[in-house]
């Protein structure tokens, strides 16, 4: 048995980078549950306002609440995921795991940084992602940034 908790279990010395079609599936994998997210805070965002807003001719407020509940939800997913044992639900489904340089799961720091880094790299057509393919060690941009690494987990 690990002397840390396995949320906490440093990272198999051998383990491999994650490809990035291997990343890219489980960040599809992952826009499921973030749909779910984001249908649940845009009604709650419409609840707030009581319902009364014009699709067609949204008023400033409104829509600048939701863009910022939205964006919240989304930060909100991903770093407690990977705060709490370096996974989100897709990343689990493909066997990948968010590994700060000691093999420990990310810091709170290290994930904000992370996300924040990853709105650039996927807003530019997907070029901090497409990093990984060039770098020696497989990292995105905001892997660099972050001082993260995603790596594969075996099959148990």
């Amino acid at each position: 048995m690990s002397a840390h908790p396995p949320h906490l279990a440093a990272a198999e010395p051998d383990s491999a980078a994650a490809p990035l079609w291997r990343r890219l599936a489980a960040l599809g994998y992952d826009l499921m549950p973030l749909l779910a997210l984001w249908m649940l805070t845009a009604g709650l965002v419409l609840l707030a306002f009581h319902g009364e807003v014009d699709v067609a001719h949204q008023p400033p407020l409104y829509h600048y609440s939701l863009q910022a509940a939205l964006l919240g939800v989304t930060a909100a997913y991903f770093v407690v995921s990977w705060t709490r044992g370096g996974q989100t639900i897709g990343m689990r489904a493909w066997r990948i795991r968010l590994a700060a340089a000691d093999g420990r799961s990310p810091s709170l720091r290290q994930a904000l940084l992370r996300f924040a880094v990853a709105l650039p790299s996927t807003a530019l057509l997907g070029t901090g992602f497409l990093w990984s393919l060039f770098d020696r060690e497989r990292r995105a941009w905001h892997d660099i940034a972050a001082g993260t690494r995603l790596l594969r987990q075996p099959r148990r």
